[in-house]
């Protein structure tokens, strides 16, 4: 244990600058493609709906479930109250969530702290998977958590570092395009409620905050893109070495 906590506090090497670039190339490059964008999405909605379970509890809610469906799409049950800071808060977690989580690895990766980025991802999918409710959803936490188990425990320090920067570099991308869907969608969807407490995912989140706000929808959505774009911008200046930086410049 004495040598796991080592591990887990001290410090990397990381790859190359040219390495790091590439593998946000490749990151944007599956963010854009409509083919792998379907597959990669998954991530995506896992990140989304596990930032309104975990504010859900830390907002005084009761966490009923989060269910993920093949369409990308999810939905996370709480029981509370139908008004009030924690369910507005609750609601404005998922879209800020994967671009936030980015900015976070991003963080720890400036600082050469690869193996707490791997951890923490491993820790957050264990913790999401302990609340999902249907079948597709446990396949997809599952696949998830595997693929970042395998890189932890048998990669090389090399390729556990490129697979952490190109994480890294996904959630930030990759939290930026659902807000542009959202925008697209949220005038073709319907706000419902449940019967038995307030559901995110099967609706927008910016429809809802309007109702629950008065403040408009396109004013959340504008929020939410700040929040994606400001995050990028901040993660690539962090994840880009400073040589590379003075290479650019010139």
């Amino acid at each position: 244990m004495a040598v796991f906590w080592a591990r887990l506090a001290g410090t990397q090497p990381v790859p190359p600058a040219w390495v790091i670039a590439a593998s946000g190339v490749v990151a944007l490059l599956a963010v854009l493609n409509a083919g792998s964008w379907h597959l990669a999405r998954n991530a995506i909605t896992i990140a989304h709906e596990g930032g309104h379970a975990l504010v859900s509890l830390l907002s005084g809610r009761r966490l009923e479930g989060i269910r993920l469906h093949s369409d990308t799409s999810g939905e996370t049950v709480t029981r509370g109250r139908r008004t009030g800071p924690g369910v507005v808060l609750t609601a404005l977690a998922g879209y800020v969530t994967p671009p936030l989580l980015g900015l976070g690895a991003a963080w720890l990766l400036a600082a050469h702290h690869v193996t707490a980025t791997l951890w923490l991802l491993l820790a957050l999918l264990v913790a999401t998977f302990l609340a999902v409710r249907n079948a597709y959803g446990v396949l997809a936490v599952l696949a998830a958590t595997a693929g970042v188990c395998a890189v932890t425990w048998f990669a090389s320090a090399a390729v556990q570092a490129v697979f952490g920067y190109g994480v890294a570099w996904f959630l930030l991308f990759g939290g930026a395009r659902p807000v542009a869907e959202l925008q697209r969608s949220r005038s073709r969807r319907s706000g419902r409620r449940g019967s038995r407490g307030a559901r995110y995912g099967s609706f927008s989140d910016a429809d809802q905050l309007a109702r629950l706000t008065r403040v408009p929808g396109g004013v959340w959505v504008a929020l939410f893109g700040l929040v994606a774009v400001a995050a990028l911008v901040v993660g690539a200046r962090l994840l880009i070495p400073g040589s590379l930086h003075l290479h650019l410049a010139r």
